[in-house]
């Protein structure tokens, strides 16, 4: 006996401390246990940790496995998986659950269940009862609705809100069956075989909600399978939830994710209805309205035919003074358009006259003329500018410039430039151009 938790106590213990003594007790005897079992009602809220049940043929137990451990699970449990988990016994204090805190999880298998499921699966498919060609057409306008469930279930509630609100109308028998149990499974059929029997329904509903793999094991049955495929009347599968897929959803000729589902597809909306019936009306009325208003105007045709010829005199005088006014309307407003294009032809030519075309011809000549001895001047100075800067460049090359510094040109009498020695010989006549003027002088002697 654990010393810290005595067997008598002078006042009563809360409840809470109840469940406090009892987790730390279980906490302190079982250290870390490895537990084999079934995963049964797995669910994973938006916080990323994992809630299940963990179970065998005689017993199961609450798991919990947070976020921080199962990031580590090398798979994706589901629903039947066999699983080993390495886990820590504790105690959820706020409802008193006895649960396993999962450290570890590793595959043991594939579950009992699952495992027997996928079998019946593959056996029926191999026979052909899945196949859709031998599937019955479920009838566009159902007359009456037979509703095979638990008489005190959410199905028959929810069958019986969604009729209510789509077709109050539409007739419903309740066969009662238990849906869960070991009694489920022959409780079904022989609701399948009894509807088949009284011939009242056109359309049967099969299923339930909600629940775990073995509250659904029923419609995984074989024997209501073969129930089903037997059946004369068309069923609808309705079984669980959208991810809930049943051997009777797969055997049945139309399979609806929820039984709400099922109501919806089998009745017609009282809304639609009443607008058919609306528009059928409203076409009969115009149908109606339509003939009326055809005898009406071939007895208006009858009757002006019986008229008296004088009255038909009258019409056609009448008829002869509308035909010669609108011929003068015609012919005044012939006219009127006549005269019209005459003016338009007057305005033309006299926009077109010779004297109006000079006077716009010297206007539009003036400015030209301004532009162009504008262009001339601006020419004339630009050329002048130009031969300036050109006469000084010239003027800066030429060989009066260099005289101008002193410089002089000799030339021997024939005019030619003296530039050597070697070119004269004593006695020989020079001529030396200066700025001003020339010097004439005779060569006395030369050097190299």
């Amino acid at each position: 006996m654990n010393p810290a938790y005595p067997t008598k106590r002078t006042a009563a213990l809360s409840v809470s401390q109840l469940n406090r003594e009892v987790k730390a007790l279980l906490e302190n005897s079982f250290m870390t246990v490895q537990v084999e079992g079934e995963i049964s009602n797995l669910a994973r809220p938006s916080s990323g940790h994992w809630y299940f049940t963990l179970k065998d043929e005689r017993a199961q137990v609450r798991c919990a496995m947070f976020k921080g451990r199962n990031l580590r699970v090398g798979f994706r449990p589901k629903e039947g998986d066999l699983v080993t988990v390495l886990a820590k016994v504790s105690l959820y204090e706020g409802r008193g659950d006895f649960q396993l805190i999962c450290e570890q999880m590793k595959e043991s298998g594939t579950g009992r269940l699952q495992a027997a499921f996928e079998q019946l699966k593959h056996k029926l498919a191999a026979e052909g009862l899945f196949d859709q060609a031998r599937k019955r057409t479920i009838p566009p306008q159902v007359r009456h609705l037979g509703v095979i469930t638990s008489p005190s279930g959410a199905a028959i509630h929810d069958i019986l809100q969604v009729l209510e609100r789509r077709c109050p109308s539409l007739p419903v028998a309740l066969y009662p069956t238990a849906v869960q149990g070991t009694e489920a499974a022959s409780q079904i059929v022989q609701a399948i075989e009894l509807a088949n029997r009284d011939q009242r329904c056109d359309v049967l509903i099969v299923g339930r909600g909600g629940g775990s793999l073995e509250d659904l094991w029923p419609f995984n049955e074989e024997r209501v399978a073969r129930a089903i495929a037997a059946s004369h009347i068309p069923i609808v599968s309705a079984v669980g939830h959208e991810v809930d897929i049943s051997i009777s959803d797969l055997v049945a000729d139309l399979r609806a994710p929820t039984p709400s589902a099922a109501a919806e597809l089998v009745s017609p909306d009282r809304s639609i209805q009443l607008r058919q019936l609306e528009m059928f009306s409203q076409r009969m009325q115009r149908q109606i309205h339509r003939q009326l208003q055809q005898q009406r105007t071939h007895l208006h045709h009858l009757r002006q035919r019986l008229r008296h010829p004088g009255e038909r005199l009258r019409e056609q005088s009448q008829r002869l003074d509308q035909l010669e006014l609108r011929l003068q309307r015609a012919l005044r407003a012939k006219l009127q358009l006549h005269r019209q294009r005459i003016e338009q032809l007057e305005h033309r030519l006299e926009r077109s006259s010779p004297d109006r075309l000079l006077a716009r011809n010297r206007l539009l000549l003036m400015p030209l003329q301004q532009r162009l001895q504008t262009a001339v001047q601006r020419l004339i100075k630009h050329k002048q500018e130009q031969l300036s800067a050109q006469m000084r460049q010239l003027h800066g090359v030429s060989p009066l410039a260099t005289l101008e510094r002193g410089y002089a040109i000799v030339q021997d009498d024939k005019g030619q430039a003296i530039t050597s020695a070697s070119q004269v010989q004593p006695g020989d006549r020079l001529i030396t151009r200066l700025h001003h003027g020339q010097v004439t002088s005779r060569v006395e002697q030369t050097e190299d």
